[in-house]
């Protein structure tokens, strides 16, 4: 028997495992970070005298800078990275959310000033992050396992409420809203830390072995992706033409048209859900924050099972544009039956259409694996920030459109709608607009 051992043969290192995982705690933070906010905004309302209007602009603060910045955050990680750039943003961000459980301390009409100020930096410093997660999941992850692993990642967003939100209550209720900002912000920063001393490029991990560096790579990782500097080629990173090209990519607007849509159901249940429990629905603060869980839950398993119903299609099909269509549109289509929540009075009735909604929202929120799966390898933290700044415009027309709303007819029912239909957009945008799902090739300008 020979004693020469192949390649094949030997056990591969599952480091990508533990990459993934990283991506999910710092998301579930993240998302958490965004939604500290909703869990304190009644009682931060009711003690600065904010009306629906005001508490829908300071709900927004976060999405004007957000967007502005996703490209600029984009370039930033083409440039220098994804590691360095992620660690500077968890920490920043983590900062500004702790400050913010100081602006009880001015009076109401400074606070709000100070609060929408806040707000913005916040979402200028969390703009690399989702543009960061897809270009590691591409470097880290072949085709088949990407959907899973951006699906999982993407899934801490729901995490984030099932964990944080009864805790977060907890603290409101026992101890006042300004924890709520101080507690959060400090297990950030811890964060930060930790991945900065954890988290490497496939070329730099001192823990991935040769079998799985080779199985990564020959399935399409893009394991260059975050090489050195002096280890690129020289016209490499992003150019102004690349965002041109991307521009004018059919398949790209569609897929920023039906990420818009989704988003604006994640931005009802980070910013305005929590209110509607209470306002409408006559729940205290903490019962909202306990209750707010079952629909997270079920957009936490929905999230996970969309990634796995869509590799297992990539698999069986070999067809990446079916793998990724039929999650989502099924689950946009299934997350409108929050629209049901206005025909139904028992509370048990509302919390199982919206649970029922946001488990199909999970299961059709695959927007990041397609963009790992389309962005072009040169630019891939510009195509990440281009896909997200479109995304969260939403996180600017949600909760402002939902505050007129809900001021004009004193009720969510005609909120509930226009989150509802922007599902059915979502799904139409990838049945007619998208078209073939595959890498974008970006030409070189002459």
């Amino acid at each position: 028997m020979s004693a020469v051992v192949s390649a094949t043969d030997v056990r591969r290192s599952r480091v990508r495992l533990f990459i993934v995982t990283m991506l999910f705690l710092v998301t579930t933070v993240n998302y958490a970070d965004r939604a500290t906010l909703s869990i304190a905004g009644p009682a931060l309302s009711k003690e600065l005298h904010l009306d629906p209007v005001a508490m829908g602009w300071i709900f927004s603060a976060f999405g004007w800078s957000y967007v502005v910045a996703q490209v600029p955050g984009g370039w930033l990680l083409d440039r220098y990275g994804s590691r360095l750039v992620y660690a500077f943003s968890i920490i920043v961000w983590s900062l500004f959310t702790m400050m913010q459980g100081w602006v009880g301390f001015f009076s109401a009409g400074t606070a709000i000033i100070v609060l929408f100020a806040l707000r913005l930096l916040v979402g200028v410093a969390e703009a690399p992050s989702f543009p960061a997660n897809a270009r590691i999941v591409a470097a880290w992850f072949p085709g088949n396992e990407r959907g899973t692993a951006s699906a999982f990642f993407n899934s801490g967003q729901y995490f984030a409420t099932v964990i944080f939100a009864p805790l977060m209550g907890w603290i409101a209720h026992d101890y006042g809203w300004r924890y709520v900002f101080f507690v959060m912000g400090g297990l950030g920063v811890i964060m930060g830390l930790a991945w900065i001393k954890t988290v490497f490029g496939p070329k730099e991990h001192p823990s991935i072995n040769e079998a799985e560096f080779d199985y990564i790579k020959e399935g399409g990782a893009l394991v260059d992706l975050d090489a050195p500097r002096d280890e690129r080629a020289p016209d490499s990173g992003p150019k102004w033409d690349h965002i041109r090209q991307l521009l004018s990519n059919r398949m790209m607007l569609g897929v920023y048209l039906g990420q818009y849509c989704i988003n604006t159901l994640t931005y009802f249940f980070l910013t305005w859900f929590p209110v509607y429990l209470v306002k409408e629905r006559g729940l205290s603060i903490l019962q909202a924050g306990f209750v707010a869980t079952l629909p997270a839950l079920c957009g936490f398993i929905g999230g996970v099972l969309g990634g796995v119903i869509s590799d297992a299609i990539l698999r069986k099909t070999g067809s990446l544009t079916m793998a990724r269509k039929i999650p989502i549109v099924g689950g946009m289509l299934l997350s409108m039956s929050i629209i049901a929540c206005n025909y139904v009075d028992g509370q048990a009735l509302v919390v199982s259409f919206m649970a029922l909604a946001f488990f199909g929202k999970g299961i059709g929120a695959l927007g990041w694996a397609v963009v790992s799966d389309t962005s072009p390898k040169e630019a891939g933290g510009v195509s990440g920030g281009l896909f997200n700044s479109f995304g969260n415009l939403s996180s600017i027309t949600t909760p402002i459109v939902i505050g007129y709303i809900v001021a004009a007819t004193g009720s969510f029912n005609g909120a509930l709608v226009f989150v509802g239909i922007n599902a059915l957009v979502a799904a139409v945008a990838y049945l007619v607009v998208v078209g073939k799902i595959e890498r974008v090739v970006l030409k070189r300008s002459s």
